[in-house]
């Protein structure tokens, strides 16, 4: 087994890039849906779950473990791979973003931000190298550097010092992080929706020689134009040679649209969020089986889908047991919704090996156009 970390470029069509990320805890095959595990847990699923899916990875997030239970803590009971069981590769976000949702409860200066807890109220300091000692206690395999995620809309002027104190914190991020064979720091771009600040951005992110890049700042509540319209130029902004990181994204033609532009990786609450409100994802779109239509519907969710609640349940059931409230109602749809998303993943990565990745696009949107089944 490997005992570093590399990226692979295997193929390209178009912007789309198939690859592979190699780290000491198994492979990542990219483009590549990174499900989210907040509290060291992806709701509603078992990890063995989650890696039947197709998963190869999962997200854990700094800010709430540092809280509760505590990185030290984590560290002392093996690190969060043992902790929660995941033998695979974790990626740890660094905390920017929670500390942004945090605007009434914090205070950002150079050194680093303070806030209080969300949970109690408790007084804490973040900073460039309390997350990264913070990431290394979890012992995650892919660490992100501390930033501060620019709030949309921002003017200029403030999204351009919000770039640069990042790129500052970036830097300190690297020095803090030191050698660790086997483990890889990712840079991440900021600069809103400003195409100059971004190539900025990027020019300053590749001079500290990443091992890997995100692009940050995005599905913050630009809408999908607005993204895209970024996307048409910042993943072409960072180097071809490594993994390129779309963070927060995102919903099913979201995650497609962000591929045929050229990013390799990405993560969203979606489709475990989705799945305990009782919303299913399917190829022909968004199912709300709360809806009185499923009530006497014996069919599956999605007739092609081999996950459990479809091979099992019908939309009768699944309707049933989300109006009466029953936990496997959550369980059922978020693992429907997290086998579409590798689905997904899977289409993709077939299809840029094909050379075929436009016509499976474009087949992709057409079945979604024609939206559910009629109801019976």
């Amino acid at each position: 087994m490997t005992r570093t970390f590399s990226f692979t470029l295997e193929a390209t069509d178009g912007a789309a890039r198939l690859g592979r990320i190699e780290t000491p805890r198994g492979e990542i095959r990219t483009p590549a849906f990174m499900p989210v595990g907040t509290a060291a847990t992806v709701k509603a699923m078992m990890p063995e779950s989650v890696r039947a899916t197709g998963a190869d990875i999962l997200l854990g997030n700094t800010y709430h473990l540092m809280l509760r239970p505590g990185a030290e803590r984590i560290a002392r009971l093996g690190g969060l791979h043992t902790f929660m069981n995941w033998e695979r590769p974790i990626l740890t976000d660094s905390g920017g973003f929670q500390v942004m949702s945090l605007a009434d409860l914090r205070k950002m200066t150079e050194r680093g931000v303070t806030f209080r807890s969300h949970i109690d109220g408790s007084k804490h300091e973040l900073t460039p190298e309390s997350s990264m000692e913070i990431q290394r206690l979890l012992g995650s395999d892919i660490v992100m550097a501390f930033d501060e995620c620019t709030t949309f809309p921002a003017e200029k002027e403030v999204a351009a010092s919000s770039m640069a104190l990042s790129m500052r914190w970036a830097e300190r991020s690297r020095d803090a992080f030191g050698d660790r064979p086997g483990h890889a720091l990712f840079g991440i771009q900021q600069g809103s929706v400003y195409r100059d600040l971004r190539q900025e951005s990027a020019e300053a992110l590749k001079a500290l020689d990443f091992p890997g890049y995100a692009i940050g700042g995005l599905a913050v509540g630009e809408g999908q134009e607005a993204m895209f319209d970024v996307l048409d130029y910042a993943p072409g902004m960072l180097p071809q040679d490594r993994p390129r990181y779309l963070m927060g994204v995102g919903k099913p033609d979201d995650i497609v649209g962000a591929v045929k532009r050229g990013v390799d990786m990405m993560d969203c609450v979606l489709p475990s969020r989705s799945g305990r409100t009782g919303q299913a994802f399917t190829r022909r779109g968004a199912v709300n089986i709360k809806n009185a239509r499923h009530a006497d519907d014996p069919r599956p969710l999605d007739e092609q889908c081999t996950c459990p609640a479809c091979r099992h349940y019908s939309r009768a059931y699944l309707h049933h047991v989300f109006r009466a409230g029953e936990m496997i109602s959550g369980m059922l749809l978020t693992w429907h919704n997290l086998h579409y998303f590798q689905e997904i993943m899977q289409g993709m990565r077939e299809a840029i090996a094909a050379g075929t990745f436009e016509a499976w696009e474009r087949d992709f949107h057409a079945v979604r156009a024609g939206g559910d089944l009629d109801p019976v």
